[in-house]
């Protein structure tokens, strides 16, 4: 069975879910040029904050994920749901728009 992760906020993926907490974009150019923030490109890592339970298929069966809270991922830049946890962007995406597990 899996495990059963919550936010602060009380928010639970549901299936195959994941939210993640995006980590911080870029505030400079590799040349040392600042950016402002309507420059900055949407982050493609963050951390896993909460999980569902897993992937349900037509015949019933439960498929187990294979993600971990507090796991670094790199994900599909785009896709998913952006939404506001404790004054936050977040983004809530699909296990399969995990594109890697970063170590």
């Amino acid at each position: 069975m899996a495990t059963k992760t919550t936010t602060k906020k009380g928010i639970q993926p549901l299936f195959d879910n994941v939210l993640i907490r995006p980590l911080e974009a870029e505030s400079t150019t590799v040349s040392g040029i600042l950016l402002p923030d309507t420059a900055k490109e949407k982050p493609q890592m963050g951390t896993i904050m909460a999980i569902g339970t897993g992937h349900v298929t037509p015949d019933g069966k439960l498929i187990p994920m294979t993600v971990k809270v507090g796991q670094k991922v790199m994900y599909k830049k785009w896709g998913g749901n952006d939404i506001k946890v404790n004054n936050e962007d977040w983004t809530m995406v699909e296990q399969k728009d995990i594109l890697a597990i970063i170590e």
